[in-house]
Parts: structure tokens; sequence; C-alpha cells
């Protein structure tokens, strides 16, 4: 029993990377669907998430980003992830994003991991 659940474990981690639809997304994405697409080239209301992890901010083709946020200087990586998606308003203020936040650290965590999938 315990040697399957280890092959069960081991097949997801490894399964984890490749998962790149909203179906895949954790139950706390489903937040950020009302104003965001995981599909390259698709804005929304806010800009497509594709391939966000690891980008600098703002710089989605097509997509009218504010003032602020051109000038945060953010880099989509954990911490700045951790830092923005926690508490939008406090991280970029003025930003256009009405969203309040992700509040609970499990949330948080799996939109990061989730968002590192997305290409």
């Amino acid at each position: 029993m315990i040697k399957k659940l280890g092959l069960v474990l081991g097949a997801a981690l490894l399964a984890a990377p490749f998962a790149a639809s909203a179906a895949d997304a954790p139950a706390a994405f489903n937040q950020c669907k009302a104003c965001h697409k995981v599909e390259a080239g698709k804005n929304g209301v806010g800009p497509s998430l594709a391939g966000v992890y690891g980008r600098k901010a703002a710089t989605v083709e097509g997509f009218k980003y504010s003032d602020p946020m051109k000038a945060s200087g953010l880099t989509w990586d954990d911490a700045g992830l951790a830092k923005y998606l926690a508490d939008p308003k406090a991280a970029v203020p003025g930003n256009k994003m009405a969203f309040a936040g992700l509040k609970k650290p499990d949330d948080l965590a799996a939109v990061i991991a989730y968002l590192k999938t997305v290409k």
C-alpha cells in the first residue's frame, strides 16, 4: 500500500510541470479565471497568464497596463507572485486589478505552483 502511494505521489509530482489548462488549476484559481486566461495571446479583463512565471510584470503584448504596474519592477517569480497575489493593492498601489488577494497561505502556494505550469 505504501509503495503504491509513493508511486502515485511520484507520478503526480512528475506530471505537475506539464499541466497547462485552466481545468488543471486549483480551486483557488477560480477567482483568477474571472479576468485572466491561461491561453497564450488571449487577454481578458486582465492579461493572459500563459508563461507568466519568470516574466517581468507588464510585458504581455496587446494589454494596456496601468502606469504603476509598468513602474513596479516586479518579476513574476515565487517572491513577486507571493507579494502581489497576497495583497495586490499594497504590492502595487494604483494598479488596475480589483482583487483583494489570496489570504490563505495554502491557496497562495497552490496558485503559484499552478502558474509555474502554465506555458
